[in-house]
């Protein structure tokens, strides 16, 4: 974590100064887009250990609707990119990724979502449809 905050220092410090000089001249914050791909900040002198989710049950993603269902690809597509980033660069210096068990849970919900969109593709009633939703999930 210590690396993490030393390099988001230094590779956001430009972007940053510009960010603060451009929000001056103007009344709304910008927001580094680049931060999404790092998790937020945690003060290592904290004991309790950090307790993360399970994974989507494709029970539980058959009752959503084909836009919520979009949605979580999305989020878990962003998170499965911070995590990979992340990843990488603590790969890159040497250091040991915290809880790796994350990335499979995010992989397999994404699976999940494929499945279940798969599933109603294969039950939709008129062929066209079908197809163009099967070519859509294929896509993703």
């Amino acid at each position: 974590m210590f690396f993490t905050r030393v390099f988001r220092r230094t590779l956001f410090a430009a972007s940053k100064s510009e960010a603060s000089a451009a929000s001056s001249s103007s009344s709304t914050a910008r927001h580094n887009p680049l931060e999404e791909f790092f998790e937020a900040d945690r003060n290592p002198e904290d004991e309790k250990p950090v307790v993360y989710g399970r994974g989507w049950k494709a029970s539980e993603l058959r009752l959503k609707s084909w836009d919520d269902l979009q949605k979580l690809w999305y989020v878990l597509l962003k998170e499965k990119n911070m995590l990979m980033t992340q990843r990488q660069m603590l790969h890159a210096q040497n250091l040991r990724f915290p809880n790796p068990e994350r990335i499979p849970k995010v992989c397999k919900s994404m699976c999940r979502i494929k499945h279940v969109l798969t599933e109603r593709a294969i039950e939709e009633s008129d062929p066209r449809r079908s197809a163009e939703m099967k070519r859509m999930i294929n896509s993703l």
